[in-house]
């Protein structure tokens, strides 16, 4: 004779909803090959962006840097905020997160019929540069997220030791990294030498880093 015991309807009902949540959190994220065909917009300089980014907010491991580049790619607002370590690699969550930083820094472009200014994200982390299913999560959120704010969605940009690279794309540099030292090119300025700046020339996107107010 052989005894059992019937898992009850609480612990049924629990496993199913981890399993569930599993699943969910698995589909709100995008792996490399789906990104590469979403048809992003290239950088043109994106090593000048990066070191702009990196010496303007200074990442550390654990910070995401999600940056407004208008058609020029200059900067037309940035802000930076560390991943809260109790939440999990979910997209749902990330693009909440991204929201309310673009919220926060720029006005929505919801009613233009086509988006014209783009937002890069730029995700410093531990690791190397091989993609990770946080990424899959963060590319998940930005692209929602750009979706919700009326933006074009940008490139995904890795921050490790080893240095940066544009997911999807398989450009990257050794420098900055995570563990560099931030530049100078980036001071902080007022918002009247912002407005007050001249046009950028020859298509530098450091200039344009190193003049903007936005943070």
């Amino acid at each position: 004779m052989t005894f059992g015991f019937a898992p009850s309807s609480a612990t049924s009902t629990s496993a199913s909803s981890v399993s569930a949540d599993s699943v969910n959190r698995l589909a709100r994220m995008l792996e490399p090959a789906e990104w590469a065909s979403a048809g992003i917009p290239l950088l043109r300089s994106p090593r000048e962006v990066v070191s702009g980014l990196h010496s303007r907010h200074r990442p550390t491991p654990a910070t995401a840097v999600v940056a407004v580049l208008d058609h020029e790619e200059r900067l037309t607002a940035s802000a930076s905020f560390a991943r809260r370590s109790t939440v999990a690699a979910d997209g749902w969550e990330f693009r909440n997160a991204l929201l309310a930083q673009l919220r926060r820094v720029i006005p929505h472009d919801l009613r233009r019929r086509t988006p014209v200014r783009t937002a890069v994200l730029l995700y410093c982390r531990d690791g190397d540069e091989r993609w990770t299913e946080e990424d899959g999560a963060w590319m998940w959120g930005l692209r929602d997220a750009c979706t919700l704010h009326g933006l074009r969605c940008g490139a995904y940009i890795t921050l490790t030791r080893g240095g940066w690279q544009v997911l999807g794309e398989g450009r990257g540099g050794r420098r900055p990294s995570s563990l560099s030292e931030p530049s100078l090119l980036a001071d902080t300025v007022s918002a009247h030498d912002h407005r007050s700046a001249p046009a950028r020339s020859g298509g530098g996107a450091v200039e344009a880093l190193r003049r903007t107010a936005a943070r």
